[in-house]
């Protein structure tokens, strides 16, 4: 399929499972969010064809808002490939999680969707090495939080798009601590961004020492987002 017929793909259900219903039609906005969500579906694809077809197949949508990867996963990767898969939802906000499973009844596929309200921080909510955990804009330390539960229950893929960086997040400290050893100048624009790089090298590196083989990438232009950088960690051997 032609990325742009997948764009609108991914818009036509998006308009179907949350916006149609409200009388309201795509915005702006709605539209940048199409090809975040279609950039990650692509990601899964990918990373499902190569998985062995052994046993069913679980994703985990992580922190997941109104849940637009996982039931788009359901919809859109799963069913059309045939898979024997499943995915499980998690979101502590109860009004997305009602929102969710509303548009969840909506969807065209045999693949069981689970919305589930939790925490992602709680481990009784995660299930054992699935196959792929999917965050899409993770929030401040929701990121690192995520990043220590999927390699506590041995993920074989995380695809980790984190977002707003606060001081909520455990590697600022240390960033600041080391931007003020290093002298880094205080102006705004530039503090900012050596932050950022530390956490995001923390991130990394963490990954890295769990066995987890780790890319970062922009997987879609920052024109469309400026948190555009994906974590694609594959467990190894």
């Amino acid at each position: 399929m032609r990325a742009n017929d997948r764009i609108q793909e991914v818009e036509t259900w998006l308009d179907r499972l949350y916006i149609a219903a409200d009388g309201a039609s795509l915005r702006v906005e709605d539209r940048r969010k199409a090809a975040e969500v279609t950039a990650i579906l692509e990601e899964i694809e990918r990373a499902v064809k190569r998985f062995s077809r052994r046993r069913s197949l679980v994703l985990v949508d992580a922190a997941a808002g109104k849940s637009y990867v996982g039931l788009l996963a359901a919809q859109l990767v799963f069913g059309p490939l045939g898979l024997d898969a499943r995915v499980l939802v998690l979101e502590k906000n109860q009004r997305l999680v009602a929102l969710s499973r509303t548009a969840a009844e909506l969807l065209e596929t045999r693949t069981p969707v689970e919305c589930l309200a939790a925490d992602v921080s709680d481990p009784s909510c995660w299930p054992e090495e699935p196959d792929i955990v999917v965050a899409l804009h993770a929030c401040g330390p929701a990121s690192d939080v995520i990043i220590e539960r999927a390699i506590a229950c041995r993920a074989r893929l995380l695809l980790l798009v984190p977002c707003c960086t606060s001081d909520a997040v455990a590697a600022v400290r240390l960033a600041k601590e080391e931007a003020v050893r290093l002298a880094i100048p205080d102006q705004a624009p530039v503090r900012r961004r050596f932050i950022q790089a530390m956490v995001d090298a923390e991130r990394t590196r963490r990954l890295e020492a769990a066995g987890y083989v780790t890319e970062v990438v922009e997987f879609v232009g920052a024109t469309v987002t400026p948190h555009n950088l994906l974590w694609r960690a594959r467990r190894g051997k």
